[in-house]
């Protein structure tokens, strides 16, 4: 920060830029390096930056004076900003208005109600824009309050050039001027339509006058309609100049032969609603990704609904089958001879061995089974007289020595040695000499 030379004191500025690129910067604003640029005084000191925040703090209050005094006097204009010198000796005040204005008594009520030099400067719609400052239509702040500071002339010609529709709440920007973007991509539009003819806007069949409507330059098409239809009709370039030679030779084809165009497939991010080549959101898109959605909520829930049913069904038929088979699981043998009267006989089985099984209605009658033989030979008995039996004896030792209770058992010593002596670790064998091979043996020929 810097105190420079101003108008009967000084100002506050920074520096923020040294070398032979402020040479660069000055042409760019179209600055001349002549002596009547301002000298650097010093550095800003501390009492320089107080004095300039305090009446910097003056401005908002100044701006609405000066509104009201204005209106007093009946002055066609409009106050965008007021910006007071760091010392507070001079103040200037910057406004809009359509045709010339008498300030000459204003200037002397503004001197006498601020006690400051007075300089009154004009400024264009744009510019107060660019101090106002804003949110634009793209939703990004003004390029006005940001970067640009060069402001070239718009024209309708720019909208045509681009296909746009003319219209003016569309095409219009926060100053009411038209937008600067709309110079921004001019000259590409301007490069891409040398190639397309400039003495077709009609041309002539046998069915009548067809008139230019539009040109598209990224797919090279002209489009064309005929006088008594709305209808449009695309032609190629070279299809226009071809009909455009025949009605030089007096001749007017049958056709136009217009081109068809194909709508290329929309991709999975146009589906989703994401932004297309304009910069727009298809809301139908996002109407048919949720409806896909629901659709396919719905599909789970059923099969869903379906598999718990199937579950349901299938648990109960168990629980038929296991109550069933409950008493058959749970059969005793004293349970074996009920009466089965009410129970249908069932077919008879096939024999393992190959013979037909023997109906099983005839049970009721059936003798008990006898007890089966012991597989050492004798008698199995019964199993309810088995409580009154006597615990077994100890099983002889296989060594033919009666078997110890494990309790009583004292710790095992360790094994002698297959040659006498005791048990020594096992040493690594050497690794074995591979055998040669032996001679086949003899067959035994009887």
């Amino acid at each position: 920060m810097v105190a420079v030379e101003g108008i009967s004191g000084f100002d506050v500025g920074m520096v923020n830029l040294t070398g032979e690129l402020v040479k660069l910067q000055m042409k760019k604003r179209r600055v001349e390096d002549t002596p009547e640029v301002k000298k650097v005084l010093r550095r800003a000191s501390n009492d320089d930056m107080n004095r300039m925040s305090e009446n910097k703090n003056r401005e908002r209050d100044a701006l609405i004076k000066a509104r009201a005094i204005a209106r007093n006097l009946g002055l066609e204009m409009k106050l965008a900003e007021v910006e007071i010198q760091a010392d507070g000796r001079k103040a200037t005040f910057f406004y809009t208005a359509d045709d010339r204005v008498d300030f000459r008594e204003l200037i002397k009520v503004y001197a006498s109600e601020f006690r400051v030099k007075v300089e009154m400067r004009q400024i264009g719609a744009r510019q107060e824009a660019g101090k106002v400052g804003g949110i634009g239509s793209c939703g990004r702040e003004l390029c006005c309050s940001t970067w640009l500071t060069d402001f070239k002339s718009v024209n309708t010609t720019a909208a045509r050039y681009q296909n746009l529709s003319i219209n003016q709440a569309k095409l219009s920007g926060q100053c009411g001027r038209l937008k600067c973007c709309l110079n921004y991509e001019l000259d590409t539009y301007l490069d891409a339509l040398k190639d397309f003819p400039d003495d077709c806007d009609v041309i002539e069949t046998s069915t009548g006058k067809a008139s230019l409507q539009k040109r598209d330059i990224f797919k090279n098409l002209m489009w064309y309609s005929y006088d008594n239809s709305n209808k449009q009709y695309p032609l190629t370039i070279s299809r226009v100049k071809e009909i455009r030679q025949l009605n030089m030779q007096g001749i007017r084809p049958d056709e136009l032969k217009a081109v068809e165009v194909v709508t290329s497939k929309p991709n999975k991010e146009a589906d989703l609603g994401f932004a297309d080549v304009v910069g727009q959101i298809s809301l139908r898109s996002l109407e048919k990704a949720s409806q896909k959605r629901k659709a396919k909520n719905r599909e789970k829930q059923q099969k869903d609904q379906q598999q718990q049913r199937e579950k349901g069904k299938g648990g109960e038929q168990q629980a038929r089958q296991g109550g069933q088979q409950q008493p058959r699981q749970g059969g005793r043998p004293e349970q074996k001879g009920r009466e089965r009267g009410d129970q249908k006989p069932r077919e008879p089985r096939p024999d393992n061995r190959g013979g037909e099984q023997k109906p099983r209605e005839n049970r009721g009658d059936q003798k008990p089974r006898e007890p089966r033989p012991d597989n050492r030979g004798g008698e199995q008995k019964p199993r309810e007289n088995r409580g009154d039996q006597k615990p077994r004896e100890p099983r002889p030792d296989n060594r033919g020595g009666e078997q110890k209770p494990r309790e009583n058992r004292p710790p095992r010593e360790p094994r002698p040695d297959n040659r006498g002596g005791e048990q020594k670790p096992r040493e690594p064998r050497p690794p074995r000499e591979p055998r040669e091979p032996r001679d086949p043996k003899p067959e035994n020929k009887q």
